[in-house]
Order: structure tokens, then sequence, then C-alpha cells
């Protein structure tokens, strides 16, 4: 797609929920919804995602592991 994902915050419910309307380009949408769940060794992410385009979908899926939450365990452990 060779560009940003810009986006913004629709519904946040603190310790539970992250809401997030992600724009590729000036027509398409991704809504990606983060569920927070309590673990026995900290925290459980759920996350769903949907409308993303068929040519950025490989791309998507590799920057949830790499660049997401690549960065949350540098960070954290």
């Amino acid at each position: 797609m060779g560009g940003s994902i810009s986006g913004i915050n629709v519904e946040f419910e603190q310790d539970k929920k992250i809401v997030q309307k992600w724009f590729f380009g000036e027509e398409v949408d991704s809504l990606v919804t983060i569920k927070m769940h309590p673990h026995t060794k900290g925290t459980s992410l759920e996350i769903k995602q949907t409308n993303i385009p068929d040519e950025a979908f490989d791309n998507i899926s590799e920057g949830w592991d790499e660049d997401y939450f690549g960065a949350l365990n540098e960070l954290f452990i």
C-alpha cells in the first residue's frame, strides 16, 4: 500500500477495551478492537481487526507480530 496507517480512538474502557478506526488511504477504514483480560502472569490481549484490504493483509499481519507485539515485548521484558 506504500503508506502509513492513521487512525482515531473511537471507544475506550479503562483496563478492558480499546477500539480504534484505522484508515488505509481515503476510502477504506478498518476497525481494531483490543480487549484486555486478567491473566495469572499479568494481562492477555484479544485482538480483532475487520475490513483489512486484501493487498494490505500480509503487511498488517507482520506489523502486529513485529512492530506492535515486538515493541511491547521489548518494553516489558
